[in-house]
């Protein structure tokens, strides 16, 4: 009998690479370097929340909360959106608690997309978004921002939709430029969701670091747009607690209970004590959401003077804690050659720009900074990029 042989991996694995941010974290670890690549702070969670989490768990409340999320936690949030976004949210029938927004995102994707369906990505992207479409057997469309205020084309963006799109991601604040789309835009978009018939799934993780007055517009706000939206945010960068993975999705009813299907079968919940504590943190008043922006525009300065000075073209974020670079003066040939060089021989570890991108040529000549850190922390990393300036000068 003849002996069988067959392929150990999926062929989707085949058409996305692991994570590069992750990967620079580890160079990062093994070379001591700064680590300004991948986006968590160096620095401590608010006290309440804290304190919320510890109580929680001296309480035991050790075994599983409900599937979609804690009662206490869903009310929480439908409470803030609706002081913050101004919508209306059902905490029981709209609302579902994630293993961090990175799961609201792949399994809002599986929740809505067929295979064969399109998605549309702004490009450059958060590097989950493109493997999230392959995973859920989509084809990702993606439609270019341009440096250097990242404003797509209209007709590109138009040209996108076909009769084949179910979905597209809006990731505002942005990750990794910083912009904030404008509501001229978000009407743009809105208006072509309702006539192709398209989902929107929005990630605004960043949704309160912001800068220099720029505004955040949840697109699921805009008229037309409520049932056909998928908003999703998390504790992670508001509250500085990204290895706590809480998130969340919020939908129309027939959507959240295709999101909490996938959702349940993919991790069943999240933390039941940390979701608690959550409840506690979106109940933190207005003037923490107001310091918090102040101090990541702050932080963002400090990091664009080190960069500028270094000999860095910088791209000005408005949102996000990212800082998107040109790194052409340096003469490397591409941007992982230099992020290489970077984390080894300068001792600060970025990300390489191509990884943002599904042509990695568009990023050969850029970096991300991350600028989630302490003041003490962005003046090491940058007494250390001064160096680079024997290249250029």
């Amino acid at each position: 009998m003849e002996r069988i042989e067959r392929r150990r991996t999926s062929r989707k694995t085949d058409r996305f690479t692991e994570s590069v941010i992750r990967e620079m974290t580890r160079l990062a670890l093994e070379y001591g370097a700064i680590n300004l690549a991948q986006g968590f702070p160096d620095f401590p969670a608010p006290e309440e929340l804290k304190r919320a989490a510890i109580e929680a768990i001296r309480a035991d409340i050790n075994q599983y909360a409900i599937t979609w999320g804690a009662h206490a936690f869903r009310e929480a949030i439908a409470e803030k959106v609706r002081g913050y976004l101004g919508l209306e949210v059902d905490p029981e029938r709209e609302v579902t608690v994630t293993c961090g927004s990175t799961e609201a995102m792949i399994a809002s994707m599986m929740a809505v997309v067929d295979p064969g369906d399109e998605v549309i990505i702004f490009e450059p992207f958060y590097e989950n978004y493109g493997p999230d479409a392959i995973l859920a057997e989509a084809r990702p469309r993606y439609v270019p921002l341009y440096p250097p205020d990242w404003r797509f084309d209209p007709d590109e963006l138009r040209a996108a939709f076909t009769p084949q799109t179910k979905a597209i991601v809006i990731n505002t604040p942005h990750n990794p430029t910083g912009k904030v789309f404008t509501q001229e835009e978000l009407e743009l978009i809105a208006a072509l969701c309702q006539e192709w018939d398209v989902i929107a799934i929005t990630d605004e993780i960043y949704e309160h670091i912001l800068h220099d007055g720029a505004e955040h517009i949840a697109i699921a706000t805009l008229p037309g747009m409520r049932e056909r939206t998928i908003t999703i945010s998390g504790l992670s960068k508001t509250y500085s607690v990204t290895g706590w993975r809480i998130g969340y999705a919020i939908a129309p009813p027939e959507i959240t209970a295709a999101i909490r299907k996938v959702h349940d079968f993919l991790t069943v919940g999240a933390a039941a004590p940390l979701q608690e504590a959550g409840a506690v943190a979106l109940r933190l008043p207005r003037s923490y959401y107001e310091r918090l922006a102040a101090e990541y525009t702050a932080r963002r300065d400090r990091l664009l003077h080190a960069l500028e000075a270094a000999g860095f073209g910088v791209y000005k974020p408005r949102g996000a804690y990212y800082i998107m670079t040109d790194i052409s003066r340096f003469g490397f040939e591409d941007d992982v050659t230099f992020a290489h060089y970077l984390v080894r021989e300068i001792g600060v570890a970025v990300v390489p720009g191509s990884s943002f991108y599904e042509d990695p040529e568009k990023g050969r000549q850029q970096v991300r900074f991350c600028f989630c850190k302490t003041e003490a922390t962005l003046d090491a990393a940058a007494e250390r990029l001064l160096h680079l300036r024997e290249r250029w000068a």
